[in-house]
């Protein structure tokens, strides 16, 4: 068995809206380049993606959309006839062969599934998956195909596996929560910025599921400005608390690395401290609840220069116990990229000291978050 794969194929470069589009898969590029530097990627960890076939993009998703993709990509349907399924949007233009670079995505999270279940690794990674914001019949937030709960479907269905998907992306995982609301066997977890300023505006903490689902959808939504200290609180306490709560056989952890000080779409205020714990966290509670069932996917991420290829490469060093990294990061890679970025590449793993100015407000968010964490955990905690 190995100890953990990358899934990966340069045809995953294709999803690509626009050249100005924030969602920009060259961050993928960034990472492995990264870590190949580091000699922490070899090639014979690389597993390909496949395209998920239209029977498993069923599990998550209806006919109707999916052949709406199948048009939109063959430039079948004009930006006004996909609006109505979420496409041809500001946040998700048709793209030449979208479909088949959505599935594609899909199919690589599928194929870390299979090397999982199948006790052919203990860990795999696909970061170009991590797409929480796509419906049963709609494209949203940059997200086509969902490729989480896919992923999820197929995981219950082939493998008659119960679930634990943690999200920790700025943004709420929202197209998952509602895919297993009602779902006993799946538990859905989001930490993210509050929806009261930011995208999708939901997971607020009373989000529960419904149903037989009741008591399976956890929700932490952080202030604005919350640093470090305060979101690695929520993270560990919430994780160690739910698991021991629901005990699942695998988890799937969603990795967006938005939460950073830098992103350009969010209001958090972490820094590469918040990544080196996510990962590292979710590791030693696989071994101990899952057998060390562990699939970790992409996620959000748009400062692509500067935060995401570190944060990525945090989760692929956690899953092959190799040191965590400190000091500068290789020359050569800074060398490569440093005439392509736009801004100035941050030259060590850590971040630079002093990167924002003091938050004025650091008590009163730090307080008003554990109020609304004892709430979110109240109803496990008082079973």
């Amino acid at each position: 068995m190995k100890h953990a794969v990358f899934i990966f194929s340069e045809d995953q470069l294709g999803y690509k809206f626009s050249e100005t589009h924030p969602f920009n898969q060259k961050r993928l590029v960034l990472t492995i380049d990264l870590l190949k530097k580091m000699n922490a990627l070899s090639s014979d960890a690389i597993v390909p993606a496949r395209i998920a076939t239209d029977e498993e993009l069923l599990l998550a998703h209806d006919q109707r959309y999916i052949d709406i993709v199948k048009k939109a990509s063959r430039g079948e349907i004009t930006p006004e006839a996909g609006e109505s399924y979420g496409i041809g949007t500001d946040d998700t233009p048709i793209f030449e062969n979208m479909h088949e670079a959505s599935a594609r995505l899909v199919g690589g999270t599928l194929t870390a599934v299979d090397y999982v279940m199948e006790g052919k690794a203990q860990h795999a990674l696909n970061l170009g998956g991590g797409l929480h914001h796509g419906f049963r019949g709609k494209a949203s937030g940059f997200c086509i195909y969902n490729d989480s709960s896919v992923a999820i479907n197929y995981l219950k269905t082939k493998y008659n596996a119960r679930v634990l998907y943690i999200d920790t992306d700025a943004h709420h995982g929202d197209g998952v929560q509602w895919s297993f609301y009602d779902d006993p066997d799946v538990c859905t977890v989001s930490i993210h910025e509050t929806g009261r300023y930011l995208f999708p505006g939901t997971g607020n903490i009373n989000e529960r599921g419904s149903g037989q689902g009741y008591g399976t959808s956890f929700n932490f939504p952080i202030d604005a400005f919350t640093e470090d200290e305060s979101f690695l609180e929520i993270y560990r306490t919430s994780m160690k608390e739910i698991f021991e709560f629901f005990k699942p056989d695998v988890i799937l952890t969603q990795n967006g690395a938005d939460a950073h000080y830098l992103d350009p779409l969010t209001h958090l205020y972490g820094t590469m401290n918040i990544y080196k714990e996510i990962p590292k966290i979710a590791h030693e509670l696989a071994h101990e609840y899952c057998q060390g069932r562990w699939i970790a996917v992409g996620g959000g991420g748009y400062d692509i220069w500067r935060v995401v290829p570190r944060a990525w490469s945090l989760i692929w060093m956690e899953m092959n116990n190799f040191p965590i990294p400190s000091g500068n990061l290789p020359a050569s890679w800074i060398g490569k990229w440093q005439p392509e970025s736009p801004v100035k590449l941050i030259e060590t793993w850590e971040d630079p000291p002093n990167m924002y100015k003091a938050i004025p407000r650091k008590a009163e968010i730090t307080d008003k978050n554990l109020q609304m964490l004892n709430k979110a955990l109240y109803m496990i905690r008082n079973n």
